[in-house]
């Protein structure tokens, strides 16, 4: 059985997540396009006095209470008890659009810390962060706020493997859902999912390398990085880039070594041949390289080459989350369920997940289009963070352990 995560690509339409007959969280703030949920560390308490406020990640649709408490208590590590015990009051933030713009959702999160700010017992500062994209939603909040002259009461930020530097998506996976949707999306609506989703404003922003369509391309390392993307980072250095008031901590759920997760590049990670389509598609490699061959029934393949890029898939980092309602499928093992639903027959899968987010990516420290930094030592003097940890084994994306869960615990104790 797989481990909770905290953030998933979201169930299928009609799928309802497990719930709790009693709702675990002492109260619930309905925000502007979000909502709030409340965990105080006694039960005698009627509003928050150490507020922890930890932005949902980056999934299909709006969050959901109990799936992300699930994540966060229900593994190897019982983070949200641990913090109550220890006096802090938790705060979930969830968003009603997981997959809209990170500049949209950084509103509801401002919302949210004005409203903790409003209604707090006494004159402890916030401690704000987030899993995932949630990183990215409150780092610009917080840095919007300073720039707007607004008193965020916030000495601690805290990113839980957030893409600082971008996330990664296998090339050929972003093609191959785009051309399953151009081409048989219509009598299926399911087969449109994967795609609209790598196609939202949030995966626009937070991919370093963006593919919108499922057409014959070549991509160069340099390039195809999406205008939302671009756009998001100007607005992001406009105001300031980071927050410089608070204290800047991060974990990353890959390690800081230099060593990978054991997928090597250039490889066979699909192999579907139908009725219908058939795909092969390949882990990332060095030079130049076919990642992905596509093609419909009787009708000439669809290449899409790279050059120049580097071993991304199996870089250090946090492992692309898994789906439980799809099997356990991942980046990889997405398209080889999309395939089998076209041609009604399973596709021949060697490699499930890959790195999502490098761990150089995760701690600041580096930009993840070099291939040295990707595969070396984390250099702690370069990242952008004031103290971070890396994980001891490549792990999956935003899954919480003992070993960074308790890291956290510790430097909030020293606020």
């Amino acid at each position: 059985m797989s481990k909770p995560v905290v953030s998933i690509w979201g169930p299928r339409p009609g799928a309802q997540p497990a719930a709790a007959e009693t709702a675990p969280w002492d109260t619930e703030w309905e925000l502007h396009n979000g909502t709030a949920w409340v965990f105080y560390s006694s039960s005698r308490q009627t509003a928050v006095r150490r507020p922890v406020i930890l932005a949902d990640g980056f999934a299909m649709g709006g969050s959901n209470g109990h799936v992300l408490y699930d994540g966060l208590e229900n593994g190897d590590y019982p983070f949200i008890s641990t913090l109550r015990e220890n006096g802090f009051d938790v705060i979930l933030l969830g968003f009603d659009d997981r997959s809209a713009s990170i500049l949209d959702n950084a509103g509801v999160a401002i919302e949210c810390i004005l409203r903790t700010i409003a209604g707090r017992e006494g004159d402890a500062m916030l401690t704000v962060g987030g899993f995932s994209m949630g990183g990215m939603v409150t780092r610009y909040a917080l840095a919007k706020m300073e720039r707007q002259r607004m008193n965020h009461e916030t000495s601690t930020y805290l990113s839980y493997d957030t893409p600082h530097r971008g996330a990664w998506l296998p090339l050929g996976v972003q093609a191959f859902a785009h051309f399953v949707k151009e081409r048989w999306g219509d009598t299926n609506p399911l087969l449109s999912l994967y795609s609209d989703l790598v196609n939202s404003p949030a995966a626009r922003q937070m991919l370093r390398w963006h593919v919108a369509t499922g057409a014959e391309v070549t991509l160069d390392v340099a390039g195809c990085q999406d205008q939302a993307r671009t756009e998001f980072l100007k607005v992001l250095e406009r105001a300031g880039d980071w927050p410089q008031i608070p204290r800047l901590l991060g974990v990353a759920n890959g390690t800081g070594t230099g060593v990978g997760n054991d997928i090597p590049a250039d490889d066979t990670a699909l192999a579907a041949l139908g009725p219908k389509a058939s795909a092969q598609l390949r882990t990332q490699g060095q030079g130049r390289q076919t990642v992905a061959q596509l093609a419909e029934a009787r009708q000439a393949p669809v290449s899409i080459s790279t050059t120049g890029f580097p071993e991304l898939d199996g870089a250090p980092g946090g492992l692309f989350p898994k789906a439980p309602l799809l099997e356990d499928a991942a980046n990889f093992g997405m398209a080889g369920v999309l395939a089998a639903m076209v041609n009604e027959q399973p596709a021949e899968l060697a490699h499930n997940a890959s790195t999502f987010v490098p761990t150089i990516s995760a701690v600041a420290s580096a930009d993840i289009d070099d291939h040295v930094a990707l595969y070396s030592k984390v250099d702690r003097e370069s990242s952008a963070l004031h103290d971070f940890l890396c994980a001891t084994t490549n792990e999956g994306h935003t899954v919480m352990t003992p070993e960074l869960g308790k890291w956290i615990l510790a430097r909030l104790q020293e606020a």
